[in-house]
């Protein structure tokens, strides 16, 4: 049923589209892919990176912004004139926080919103998934039985796999400086292991 769900998209290909963006609520697609930064009035510190964005963290936007970053910065995009920021903060925390989205160079503008976001809460996208699964993936674990793809939603996908047999292969991921080891068989996680 995973391959049957269906998610919104945006397709921001200008920097304008993005206003449809503002004020939302989004969750994180790709987590622990993406580090972000404390912002405060706008002001990016990149200095001062928090960490890398967990997966399904909610987060609601407000607002997008053009920022010139530092040459040595490793944020995980290219580095033209501009990155294009989303500005926001997350449930139970008043702080805001930048991540890079998308870059802008001369009259070229490129985004990544619709692979970093979920638009709709996964919970719902994923209603078919069991409770006791979305209670592991809430709480950033991996159960036996879990497929690849929820393992993903739980932990990420910073990921080095053993084979192109997905479903059936060992999979290491590192989920911000914590290693899991996983083998799947017929998409089922059957042996987990963390140093």
């Amino acid at each position: 049923m995973d391959d049957f769900v269906i998610m919104r998209s945006m397709m921001p290909h200008y920097f304008e589209n993005l206003k449809k963006i503002e004020g939302t609520t989004v969750w994180m697609k790709n987590g622990y892919v993406m580090p972000y930064f404390p912002a405060s009035s706008g002001h990016i510190q990149f200095a001062h990176p928090v960490g890398m964005v967990p997966s399904a963290q909610k987060m609601e936007i407000k607002k997008f912004v053009k920022s010139a970053v530092p040459l040595d910065l490793d944020d995980g995009m290219s580095h033209p004139a501009h990155q294009v920021f989303a500005l926001f903060t997350m449930p139970g925390d008043s702080k805001q926080y930048a991540l890079a989205v998308g870059d802008i160079d001369g009259g070229e503008e490129a985004y990544m919103c619709d692979l970093l976001f979920f638009y709709d809460d996964p919970h719902i996208i994923y209603d078919h998934w069991p409770k006791d699964v979305w209670a592991a993936i809430d709480a950033r674990q991996v159960k036996p039985g879990m497929s690849e793809r929820q393992t993903h939603m739980a932990i990420g996908l910073n990921a080095q796999y053993s084979s192109h047999d997905k479903g059936n292969r060992t999979v290491q991921y590192d989920q911000a400086g914590k290693h899991w080891t996983v083998t799947y068989v017929n998409d089922k996680a059957t042996d987990i292991k963390t140093p």
